[in-house]
């Protein structure tokens, strides 16, 4: 699992790669450029904004990947010519080349559908991607119901939670590794992810927290 920057990540497992907000081009904190992915299956994008939309579209058209988003995200990635569109929306599970993928709610803004967030099961490990949001109540079900043994948290506040709120998530969801994102990209997005480590390692018990350069990657 490799950080791209922002909220975007490779994630190799089970023999296929997939992506989670691709956003390379205009990235500054980006560790590789679009030309770098010479192959991808899946492309989950949470939500149309620049920062979670970015090369999704163009990476899908060059490798055949099959790009999943809510539905009328979909529609858009189609419209501009991408063949291999997965269409879902909220509470569903499909199973999208061997990864079953779960789209659950995130409290955002968007223009083409609504925001979400993503769980990806890969047999052994699932990963719960928060999107873009601010904190609900509702995450303590996500972590009850799909078990996420990693949590990827946006903590740069300002258009989604900050430290504070995502340590309280974390101890909603309850993961076994939490990954900070969504920091560092832009003036009005700093954050010291150490702050959120603090207050996650005094306030959640057994969590560890996996603060990532762009570029670093971990094996689950």
């Amino acid at each position: 699992m490799k950080w791209l920057g922002q909220s975007g990540f490779e994630i190799k497992a089970e023999g296929k790669i997939t992506l989670v907000d691709p956003f390379l081009t205009d990235n500054p904190k980006a560790p590789i450029s679009p030309k770098d992915i010479k192959e991808a299956d899946l492309i989950c994008v949470t939500h149309d904004h620049m920062d979670h939309l970015g090369d999704s579209i163009n990476l899908a058209k060059r490798t055949g990947a099959t790009f999943v988003s809510i539905f009328e995200l979909g529609n858009y990635a189609e419209n501009q010519g991408v063949e291999n569109t997965v269409r879902m929306n909220m509470g569903a599970t499909l199973d999208v080349k061997g990864v079953k993928v779960s789209m659950v709610q995130a409290f955002h803004s968007s223009q083409r559908g609504s925001p979400c967030g993503f769980v990806l099961d890969f047999g052994e490990e699932r990963i719960y991607h928060a999107g873009d949001t601010s904190l609900f109540g509702d995450m303590k079900l996500i972590g009850e119901y799909y078990e996420p043994e990693i949590a990827c948290i946006p903590i740069g506040g300002y258009y989604t939670t900050g430290p504070r709120e995502a340590a309280i998530a974390t101890s909603l969801i309850k993961p076994e590794i939490v990954v900070p994102m969504h920091y560092g990209t832009f003036p009005e997005i700093q954050q010291d992810p150490n702050e959120f480590a603090k207050l996650v390692e005094s306030s959640v018990e057994s969590v560890e927290v996996n603060i990532l350069e762009p570029g670093e990657k971990f094996t689950f």
